[in-house]
């Protein structure tokens, strides 16, 4: 174990950069140091809160020379919750540091020519706040108040904190959030403890479709029951006019994953409607869909941008979701397919087609790296590939298909830069990249999506 410093001590440190997380970092006789809450070029008191080999861990004391990008955060728990990590740092200097975010990660990986890429500067927001359209608040009983509390874990922990005002949670999803909490209180509910493995009601899921204004809450609870289901609805179609469909849905396994298999219906509809870019989306409980429609149209339009379409071309739209891009290009391509893992997206995305009257796509359930060597076995063969994969970014399977048989050119939006890196890396042996374009869909937190043009070489 390193001896350079001890837990507990207090140091003076310059912090020279930004780290993956928003942490500052800096170095003390060469032991690399990460210290949330603090910014590039400011001199700071910091206490060691934990120590490795490679690396410690710090908490800030004191700020001895404060950076100019400065600001004071807005929210009252914006240090305990976890769920922001930039609130202290100004906007347009947010913009800057999540092109530098990506920068540093091609540094890193070394994709082929990744010197001479051409990053552009990143489109960020007007007001970036209050623009997520999603709360998923986890519930407990204070044990002090014995009162049902909403909010967020603190970062790395299960210790909850209580939230009733997020600032950037789109204000209606709030309001109906603290409704419902009240009523879980009104009607005594039992709240899930995850020590004591007790108890039904766990995790409350708020979504708000901005442009139709239609809100759907989703109970996510241990166990199929639900005492007071009617007296609750009842009271909530009274108090909450703009929900318009409420659902349950039951994970009974002790996992970090919020929502189970089973969802059922219990009131109103079981989907509501979303759009973006002029067409219209139905979202399922259990549907992945952007958490900032805002920028989202800006990401798509980036995307659209990218692949550059013409009218005999045909496109693959991987980790397709609801359908959101490729129902954004398929009036631009002589055929669109999709797929995804989950069932009840594609059959969304297939209604959503359907809606729209676009005959011109063709919606699978299973993944890219199965589907994708299927369909050219069959004579399928894309001109164009768009993907949009979790933060795990590429399946190592998918990126030897690809390199296999290349299409012609390829969009690669990506949610996490490091992933993003790596896969370049990979790609860059059949693709040349063309540029990449930062997009910022979640102001105030170290996440960054980018929108990166690729063409077969």
């Amino acid at each position: 174990m390193t001896t350079i410093v001890k837990m507990g001590q207090t140091i003076p440190l310059k912090i020279k950069r930004l780290g993956i997380n928003g942490e500052g970092i800096g170095y003390y006789k060469r032991l690399i140091i990460f210290v949330p809450n603090t910014l590039p070029k400011e001199e700071v008191q910091v206490k060691i809160t934990k120590l490795t080999p490679k690396f410690a861990e710090a908490t800030l004391v004191k700020i001895l020379k404060e950076s100019k990008e400065r600001v004071e955060p807005p929210c009252s728990v914006y240090e305990a919750c976890g769920g922001c990590q930039l609130q202290h740092l100004s906007y347009p200097a947010q913009l800057d540091f999540k092109r530098d975010l990506l920068k540093q990660s091609l540094e890193k990986f070394k994709p082929e020519n990744y010197t001479s890429y051409e990053l552009r500067p990143t489109l960020g927001m007007k007001d970036p706040w209050h623009y997520r359209n999603k709360a998923q608040f986890q519930l407990r009983q204070n044990p002090q108040t014995k009162r049902v509390e909403a909010g967020l874990y603190r970062a790395d922990s299960h210790d909850l904190v209580s939230i009733d005002n997020c600032l950037v949670q789109e204000k209606q999803t709030t309001n109906v959030m603290n409704t419902i909490v009240q009523l879980l209180n009104k009607y005594e509910l039992p709240i899930y403890d995850e020590r004591k493995n007790s108890g039904i009601f766990r995790t409350i899921m708020v979504r708000i479709g901005i442009q139709t204004q239609e809100i759907q809450v989703v109970f996510i609870t241990s166990t199929p029951k639900f005492p007071q289901k009617n007296a609750l609805i009842r009271e909530m179609n009274q108090r909450l006019p703009k929900v318009v469909s409420i659902m349950q849905n039951v994970q009974s396994k002790k996992t970090s994953l919020i929502m189970g298999e089973d969802t059922f219906h219990l009131w109103g509809k079981e989907a509501i409607e979303e759009q973006i870019n002029q067409v219209v989306f139905d979202l399922s409980a259990r549907a992945f869909f952007q958490l900032n429609p805002q920028q989202t149209s800006v990401l798509y339009e980036e995307g659209i941008k990218a692949l550059d379409l013409k009218k005999e071309e045909t496109v693959v739209d991987a980790y397709c979701g609801v359908g959101t891009i490729g129902l954004s290009i398929a009036g631009l391509a002589k055929e669109v397919r999709g797929m995804d893992t989950i069932e009840q997206a594609i059959f969304n995305a297939q209604e959503n087609a359907a809606r729209l009257g676009f005959s011109n796509t063709h919606y699978e359930v299973g993944t890219a790296e199965e589907l994708l060597p299927k369909w050219f076995k069959e004579g399928f063969k894309p001109d164009a590939l768009i993907v949009d994969p979790p933060r795990t970014g590429l399946d190592s399977k998918l990126l030897t298909a690809l390199k296999k048989q290349p299409p012609k050119k390829m969009v690669y939006i990506s949610c996490n830069v490091s992933t993003l890196a790596r896969d370049l890396k990979e790609l860059t042996t059949v693709f040349t990249v063309d540029y990449l374009q930062s997009v910022d869909m979640f102001p105030q937190t170290a996440r960054c999506e980018v929108v990166v043009k690729l063409s077969k070489k």
